[in-house]
């Protein structure tokens, strides 16, 4: 206690409160429609990136260091979903802005840890495109279902570290003041900025985790497409070009939904009013995990085949079981 009045002052006590109050779509119209349109992303969501998660399961030509990547990005966005956006109707829809302090660090702890395995998977999968067109004869040497395994297991263990070094550090923080949250969930930033002791700790893991989980991901994957297109314009035929480019598709759409919304956010910030933010940050957040599994599917040959396989497995159980039940 001594540390944190000294760091508070001789006149000020520490302070934690009992509660945070979550206000960010308090006061926007029209916003009971956004609930029902985050309730039916929600859906989509869960059911979209458990298919994905089912068929790379069921289907063993799908278990490839490539789609290690995929199910674990299934999982990270389905677990994501489901710590967000419940969550958020609860809080708005029925009118529990009222959060209790450790049940506010718990969902800022998986909110942003989902956030940031979003963008690690993107990473790994950047990787496995880069190898795959720059070193396709070493390909299965370089990109192993070891390798790949390790490299998810590393990216884990690294954000829950990083996620509860942040978390850890807002406990030492004393709340004498607002606990209003202006922010549709529990936000790091929003909460500390509330605090009225010395706050130079969480300025300094806000800017780690900004550069960490945001500007070096999206310079890794600039670099790696930066070598992928000079790999291309070296390829003889243009059929060729296209060939291998379209490996890419599917993961240069999944990095143009995460990253364009965020930067756009940020560097509007000035130009567009907290309500558009508040928004705006909302629809990044729950946008990816719906689009994600919408896109492997619709651009990925190996799942559409394997989904046409398991789907004409099953109608001819079907048939075969109305047979015997006939006979």
């Amino acid at each position: 206690m001594d540390f944190f009045n000294s760091a508070l002052g001789k006149n000020i006590t520490f302070v934690r409160p009992e509660f945070f109050i979550i206000s960010g779509f308090i006061g926007i119209p029209n916003i009971n429609y956004y609930y029902v349109f985050l309730f039916f992303v929600y859906i989509v969501s869960v059911l979209g990136n458990t298919a994905v998660m089912a068929i790379i399961y069921l289907d063993h030509r799908l278990r490839t260091p490539k789609y290690i990547v995929v199910f674990n990005l299934a999982f990270v966005d389905l677990c994501g979903s489901s710590a967000l956006v419940p969550k958020v109707l609860d809080i708005f829809l029925f009118n529990h802005q009222y959060i209790p302090y450790a049940d506010c660090l718990a969902f800022l702890f998986f909110c942003y840890t989902s956030l940031s395995m979003q963008v690690l998977n993107l990473v790994a999968l950047s990787y496995d495109r880069l190898i795959a067109i720059i070193y396709p004869l070493h390909y299965q040497v370089k990109v192993t279902h070891r390798f790949m395994l390790s490299l998810i297991a590393c990216f884990w263990v690294f954000v829950i570290t990083v996620i509860l070094i942040a978390v850890g550090l807002l406990t030492r923080l004393s709340f004498c003041k607002s606990v209003v949250i202006n922010s549709y969930f529990c936000d790091h930033g929003q909460i500390y900025r509330l605090a009225c002791n010395d706050k130079k700790p969480n300025d300094v893991i806000t800017l780690f985790l900004i550069v960490v989980i945001l500007w070096l991901p999206l310079t890794f994957i600039l670099f790696s497409y930066s070598c992928i297109g000079y790999a291309l314009s070296k390829v003889a035929t243009v059929h060729e070009r296209v060939k291998a480019f379209k490996t890419c598709t599917a993961h240069l759409s999944l990095v143009v939904i995460y990253f364009v919304p965020i930067l756009v956010t940020f560097t509007m910030t000035s130009k567009i009013s907290p309500n558009a933010r508040i928004l705006n940050l909302s629809l990044t957040s729950v946008f990816p995990p719906m689009l994600n599994p919408i896109i492997y599917v619709l651009q990925t040959q190996e799942i559409k085949e394997s989904m046409k396989k398991i789907l004409k497995f099953r109608k001819k159980s079907q048939i075969t079981v109305k047979r015997e039940i006939m006979q």
